[in-house]
């Protein structure tokens, strides 16, 4: 068994066993040994790594919704929504406070579902889901709002600081929903299958 061929449970089993007799001098026993601790820090990563991007993608999204109940945020949003062709006739309809009011209340559902989606495979689905929808949207402002690009620094492709290193964040966001999505989607069929 090579080091890097630590993959499978009985390989690992067979790493702890090695590790537990280690000989001094034995080359082979210390590269399973080093192997089958690098892969037990590698697993613990990935937990590590894929709690952080859920929980964080939960934070984001919630702190961001919980702002949208203030004015600051309202007026903040204006300029991207006004400007849009998906979204500038919502304030034909209602008010910039309100319109920021209801996009908070979804943005916090969103969060809440991306949170129980480790315990609720289609709560995660319908939230990730919610989440690339949101991340699109808000992409999408890259090419309808006024100042993305920078016109003092020689145009495109160098962006403003605000609105575009604002926006350009959520392409990070877009593909760390698109990702717990897939995980939802195959953590929901393997329940259906058992």
């Amino acid at each position: 068994m090579s080091a890097y061929e630590v993959q499978s449970t009985s390989d690992v089993c067979e790493a702890e066993a090695a590790c537990g007799a280690v000989i001094a001098g034995d080359a082979a026993t210390s590269r399973a040994c080093l192997a089958h601790a690098n892969w037990e820090m590698a697993n613990e990563l990935d937990r590590v790594g894929r709690w952080g991007l859920r929980y964080g993608l939960v934070l984001v999204i919630g702190w961001i919704g919980a702002m949208k109940f203030t004015a600051y945020e309202a007026e903040g949003i204006s300029g991207l929504v006004s400007n849009s062709p998906l979204l500038g006739w919502v304030y034909e309809v209602v008010n910039m406070r309100q319109f920021s009011v209801v996009l908070g209340i979804v943005e916090l559902a969103i969060a809440l579902l991306v949170g129980l989606g480790s315990y609720r495979p289609k709560l995660g689905i319908i939230g990730s889901a919610g989440a690339i929808g949101m991340f699109a949207t808000t992409l999408s402002f890259m090419f309808t709002t006024p100042g993305v690009v920078e016109a003092s620094a020689g145009g495109f492709p160098a962006i403003s600081a605000m609105p575009g290193q604002f926006l350009i964040k959520d392409v990070v966001l877009l593909a760390v929903s698109v990702w717990l999505l897939a995980n939802a989607v195959k953590a929901n069929a393997a329940r259906t299958n058992e």
